[in-house]
Formats: structure tokens, C-alpha cells, sequence
């Protein structure tokens, strides 16, 4: 019993583990512990500028940019102009007219499936007849113009520039995309996701959260996200350089810009997966003993679980005696209520020395903590250590220069480990304003409960919440994964209710916004009923602009209509900017046609407002027409 205690003790404290080396606040003391601090050193990425911030103090951070308006909110100001989406003269007052003649070309291309389908080979082909060189020119004067901004970051300056000018800030997003084949894909993705210990012993985790060869090419059926596999530490390390590079950059381009990373970049995703069957099976342990209290099916946080109740089951379970449980309660000063909700019970979680100490899951029968694999390599256990160091260096760099830092969202898979350590980046870099950003997507059946659970974390503990809502761009694959593997499909059943889910979690925060001011969240979003639904609230709710607590964004070369009429109008509106020389970002362009070639077909109000400007410059003599920022 008094083993079986230590290891419920321990397990119950565990799922913080994985982010402590990176930024966890100790509630004695501001330094790390010496056995972490000790790793971090040994384990720092070959990066110079890595070694540096990854052995610097934990201690929750303070940003020495200026908050963004967060201290004060705004007196009285007289409300923003209306904006009109249906205006072709002010959509593209910052385009030239053969900026016009290209988006018409290449939209109506993007809509022809027959051409989409092939344009991987029809690329090909046309490289062949052209030559390099002309096919690069040609390229640039059609699909790499419309939707990447340049092959460096000098060269896309005057695009930004000239963006900026017309209140249309940048999210810098490095294109490139290996060009592998599906093989190759699907080998990489299994020699990353399977531990040493699996492939010596062929013993297998929950099927959810193993890699399997049908799926391993994570490319497939996935809407405008750029895809990383894990080859080596070396190249993570590369990866961390590119996203230091764009951060700098941001910070170059305006003073509250933002810059978007990707987790499956930085790090082996066998830690991502491992980490993210723990706090499934953690959380839906508390969900279990919440259905033993006659509580099941009630929404997140109205799901709590009655202290004395919680002891007897435990006892009952034989994890520990109500004495045992007691001091695991009050000791973290819980249970005061005389109930525990699911973020009393993530609270348990805290500090363990070996990160592989916190892949324990409950066993409801035995009512163990059960170790997820029996061994880690010692590689194994320094890949995920420098996994939190570069996710500290980002942050670190972003908090020094001004930059927002967005994490995106990823597959249901490896999403709750990714959030869980965003949300650890955010506890201790938010405590001035909101500095990292966490992605939603709004396909997901859960996604409201995640949502209201982290905006009441944040509520509790003083920090701001930062999040960017999405629709999905993982949809096709989730629900084609979980049909094959036999788990429930994670993803909403229709496209109204995504739109459903997407305007309560957006409530639900812009609510928090007028009651709290400690909230930020940023609409990212092509659909133009949910901007006007967003433009509405946030009128209602007397949230000016000018605080910055929201912010629009869509991707370059696409609803310009949109992003542009709301930058003039003040409202703060960014465009994911991708940048990589033509040949390297090919794969890229091709996907994004491939994938986006459903939303090009709908997207006629666009190339009815482009030919209508069009049609207007050519009977008013304004063909030559030279954009001149406001």
C-alpha cells in the first residue's frame, strides 16, 4: 500500500513534469532545480544562441517591450467606421490593376479541379518545356505571386512595407516543405513516433496515440498547414533558427506583430504522442470517478467531485487510505470547498526530476499509476529535454523583441501535449500581457470545454489568456483516422456546427475581454459572416480596436476584401506571409491549391468584387491606377 501510495502520490504530480525545465514557477524559489538546471545544460541544442537562454532561471518572466494596452483600457473614443466587405473600390485600393488581372487568373484556376488535381505534374511539365529560369518567371507572375511573399526575408520588406501602410500587419511563416514522397513520409513518421523500447519489444500504447504506416504521411487531406518530420536533432535545431529568424523579423515589421511556430518542428513526436496519452487517460480518470458520483456528462467545469466521495473511491480503489488522500489534498490546498473540479486535479501535477517520470496513466482496475513504457534511452530522455529548451528560447526571443508567439494547433494526436506545454509557455510569459498565443480549432467536439477550462486557469492564477481561433485544418484526416482505428470521431459532424462551435468559443472569450481585460484572441478566419459576427460583438461589448484585444487574419493572396477593409477601418488585421525561394516551396503551392480548391470554388463574391474593380478602372480611365497609401 505504501508503494502504491508514493507512486499515486507521484503520478498525481506528474503531468506538470514535462514542462518544469522549461517554465514552471517554483512557488519558493525563482531557480530551477539542480538536477533540471543540471540536464538543461548538458542536453542544450547545438545552437549558440540556444545554450544561453536554455540554462537561464524559470522565474516567471516580465516582457521589457511596452504591454500592448493591456494596463488601461481606452476612454471614451468614438467608434470605428462602419466596414463595408461588399465595396470592390476600397477592398483594393493597395493593389495595382495587373495585382487584379493575377488574383482573377489564379483564383479561377485554383477552382478548376481537373487542373488542381494535376498541378504537382503539370508543374513538372512545365519546367521541363521552359527551363528553370522562365518557369521560375513564370511563377512569380501567377501562383508563387499571389500566395508567397518572396524567397528571403529581404525580399519580402516591401511587401510588408506596403501592407503595413494600408493597417495590414504580418505573421511571418518560413515555407519551405521537404519534397518526399509518401514512402518516405511514412518511414520518417514511424521511426519518429515508435520509442527504442517499442521496436525491441513490439509492445504497443493505445492506438490513438501510436503511429501507423496508413497514416504516417501527415500531409494527406490537410488544409493550408505546413507539415514538419522529424530526421534529426540537428535539423531541430535549424527549424529553431528559422522561427528566431522570423520572430526578429516580426519585431522588424511593427511594433505588435506576431510569429506562428509548429511543436512537430522542434522536437521528436514521440514525446508529443506519449505526453498526450497521459493527459487523455489522466483526464478521463477524473471523468470516470466524477460518473461514479452520479456527475457524468456535465460540462468541464461544472464537473466536480465531492472530497470525501473522491477519498472513499480512491481507498476503494486501493490507491490510498482516506489519511493518504487527505494530506494529498490539503497538502496542495485543495478540496477547501469540499469539492475538487478538473483543474484542482491537474493542479496535483508537479515537479519530477526524470521527464520520463511522468508517463504513468491510471489503471481503474488495479488503481495504479502504471508506467506508458518501462524504459526510456537516455537519447530518448535528452530529446525531450531540448524539446522545452527551444520552445524557451522562442519564447524568450519573442517576449525581448515585442512578438507575439502563436503556437499552432496539430492532430488530435499530439494536440494535448502541444497545448499543455503552450499553456505552461503561457503561465509563466503572460504575466504582463498576452505574449503566447495557444491555437483552437473549432471542428473539434471539445474544443468549448478546452477553451473555457484554460480561460478559467487563467482567470485563477492571474495571467492573460491568449488564444487564435480556427476553423481546422486537420478535418479529412481526423475523421478518416479515428473510422480506420475504431475510435470515436473527434471532429464536429457538420460544417454548421464548426461555425456553432467557432462563435461560442469567440463569445465566450470576447465576454471575458469586457468583464476581465486579461484576454486576447485573435479571429482567424476567411469567413465573412463570422467577422461581421465578431465586428458586431465586439461593438455590444464596447471593445474598441484601438485596445488591440482582437485581431483578424486571413492567408496572403486570399479575401483581401475582407482583411484590407478592416485595416483601413483600424481594426487590427494581419496575413500569414509565406516566404522560401520557388523551387522549395513548390510542394507547398502545390498543396495549397490542392487543398484550398473547395474554398477557391465557393469563393466567388472574391472574383466578382476583383472584376468588378477591374471592369470600373478600365470605363474610368484608371487602368494604370498606382496605389498610394491613406
Amino acid at each position: 500500500m505504501a508503494v502504491c501510495c508514493q507512486n499515486i502520490r507521484g503520478g498525481s504530480r506528474a503531468l506538470r513534469a514535462a514542462s518544469a525545465v522549461l517554465v514552471r514557477r517554483c512557488p519558493l524559489s525563482s531557480a530551477p532545480e539542480p538536477a533540471l538546471a543540471a540536464a538543461a545544460t548538458a542536453a542544450a541544442p547545438s545552437s549558440s544562441r540556444t545554450v544561453a537562454a536554455a540554462t537561464a532561471p524559470v522565474a516567471p518572466v516580465a516582457s521589457s517591450a511596452a504591454p500592448l494596452q493591456d494596463a488601461h483600457r481606452p476612454q471614451t473614443l468614438p467608434p470605428p467606421p462602419a466596414v463595408d466587405f461588399a465595396d470592390p473600390r476600397e477592398a483594393f485600393r493597395s493593389k495595382t490593376s495587373g495585382e487584379l488581372v493575377r488574383g482573377l487568373l489564379v483564383l479561377g484556376l485554383c477552382s478548376l479541379d481537373p487542373l488542381v488535381e494535376r498541378a504537382p505534374q503539370l508543374m513538372n511539365l512545365t519546367r521541363k518545356l521552359l527551363g528553370q529560369q522562365l518557369f521560375e518567371n513564370l511563377m512569380k507572375m501567377t501562383f508563387y505571386g499571389q500566395f508567397v511573399a518572396g524567397e528571403d526575408r529581404e525580399a519580402i520588406k516591401p511587401l510588408m512595407q506596403h501592407n503595413h501602410a494600408y493597417g495590414v500587419g504580418s505573421v511571418l511563416d518560413y515555407s519551405v516543405e521537404e519534397d518526399l514522397t509518401t514512402e518516405e513520409a511514412e518511414k520518417k513518421e514511424l521511426d519518429s513516433c515508435t520509442s527504442a523500447f517499442e521496436k525491441e519489444t513490439g509492445k504497443q500504447r493505445d492506438k490513438r496515440y501510436s503511429a501507423h504506416r496508413r497514416f504516417g504521411d501527415r500531409r494527406a487531406g490537410v488544409i493550408s498547414a505546413r507539415t514538419y518530420f522529424y530526421a534529426d536533432e540537428a535539423k531541430c535545431d535549424r527549424h529553431m533558427d528559422t522561427f528566431l529568424q522570423c520572430i526578429e523579423a516580426s519585431a522588424g515589421s511593427s511594433k505588435d506583430g506576431f510569429s506562428a511556430i509548429k511543436l512537430t518542428a522542434l522536437g521528436r513526436p514521440q514525446f508529443l504522442l506519449q505526453f498526450s496519452e497521459v493527459l487523455v487517460k489522466w483526464r478521463r480518470f477524473f471523468h470516470q470517478m466524477a460518473a461514479e458520483q452520479g456527475k457524468g456528462g456535465l460540462a468541464a467545469l461544472e464537473t466536480k467531485l465531492e472530497v470525501k466521495k473522491l477519498q472513499e473511491a480512491l481507498a476503494k480503489l486501493g490507491v490510498a487510505t482516506k489519511a493518504e488522500s487527505q494530506h494529498w489534498f490539503t497538502g496542495e490546498k485543495l478540496g477547501e470547498s469540499g469539492t475538487v473540479d478538473l483543474l484542482d486535479w491537474n493542479s496535483l501535477i508537479d515537479t519530477r526530476t526524470k521527464i520520463s517520470k511522468l508517463l504513468l496513466i491510471p489503471n481503474m482496475n488495479t488503481g495504479q499509476l502504471e508506467p506508458l513504457l518501462s524504459h526510456f534511452t537516455e537519447e530518448e530522455e535528452m530529446q525531450m529535454k531540448r524539446l522545452l529548451q527551444r520552445m524557451d528560447v522562442l519564447a524568450k526571443k519573442a517576449l525581448e523583441v515585442g512578438v507575439r508567439l502563436m503556437v499552432d494547433a496539430e492532430q488530435t494526436y499530439f494536440q494535448p501535449a502541444i497545448s499543455r506545454l503552450t499553456l505552461e509557455m503561457q503561465r509563466r510569459f503572460n504575466q504582463q500581457r498576452a505574449a503566447i498565443f495557444n491555437t483552437y480549432q473549432c471542428y473539434l467536439k471539445e474544443t468549448y470545454d478546452n477553451v473555457t477550462l484554460d480561460v478559467e486557469l487563467s482567470r485563477r492564477e492571474g495571467w492573460h489568456f491568449g488564444a487564435k481561433l480556427v476553423r481546422g485544418a486537420y478535418m479529412d484526416q481526423e475523421r478518416s483516422r479515428a473510422a480506420e482505428l475504431g475510435y470515436e470521431d473527434p471532429v464536429n459532424p457538420t460544417y454548421q456546427k464548426t461555425s456553432e462551435m467557432y462563435h461560442r468559443c469567440l463569445d465566450y472569450i470576447l465576454e471575458e475581454i469586457k468583464h476581465h481585460r486579461k484576454a486576447n484572441v485573435m479571429v482567424a478566419s476567411h469567413n465573412e459572416d463570422t467577422v461581421k459576427f465578431t465586428i458586431r460583438r465586439m461593438a455590444e461589448l464596447s471593445i474598441h480596436p484601438s485596445e488591440n484585444k482582437i485581431s483578424f487574419g486571413q492567408l496572403l493572396g486570399m479575401c483581401d476584401q475582407i482583411t484590407f477593409p478592416l485595416g483601413q477601418a483600424g481594426f487590427p488585421v494581419y496575413k500569414y506571409v509565406p516566404y522560401g525561394a520557388v523551387n522549395e516551396v513548390l510542394p507547398y503551392l502545390s498543396r495549397r491549391a490542392q487543398e484550398n480548391r473547395g474554398f477557391m470554388t465557393r469563393a466567388k463574391q472574391e472574383r466578382h468584387l476583383l472584376w468588378a474593380e477591374l471592369k470600373r478602372r478600365m470605363l474610368s480611365g484608371t487602368l494604370f491606377y498606382s496605389p498610394s497609401p491613406p
